[in-house]
């Protein structure tokens, strides 16, 4: 007798949890799903803007490219690499 009622319970449970997830589930729960859904792509595409913002603009006034590129220059200049062979360097 055991037996026949674990297995009656067993066929409960998982009636139960078939009618959980089938299409007698609650009908909202699928709206939820896609306002969250939504709101995370919204948030990606809302970080992604952001972030072309300040890869473009910088933090500062200047664009972090310009001022990166006069940085990378002068550093250039001092060590003259790129210029024509001079006499601090004999190669």
């Amino acid at each position: 007798m055991s037996l026949l009622n674990v297995l009656s319970q067993t066929s409960s449970m998982f009636q139960n949890f078939g009618l959980q997830i089938g299409p007698q589930y609650d009908p909202l729960f699928y709206d939820v799903m896609i306002y969250i859904f939504g709101t995370m792509l919204f948030g990606v595409f809302l970080l992604g803007a952001i972030s072309f913002w300040l890869r473009r603009k910088g933090l500062g006034g200047q664009s972090a490219k310009e001022k990166w590129t006069q940085e990378l220059e002068k550093y250039f200049q001092k060590e003259q690499i790129g210029l024509m062979p001079d006499e601090k360097h004999h190669w």
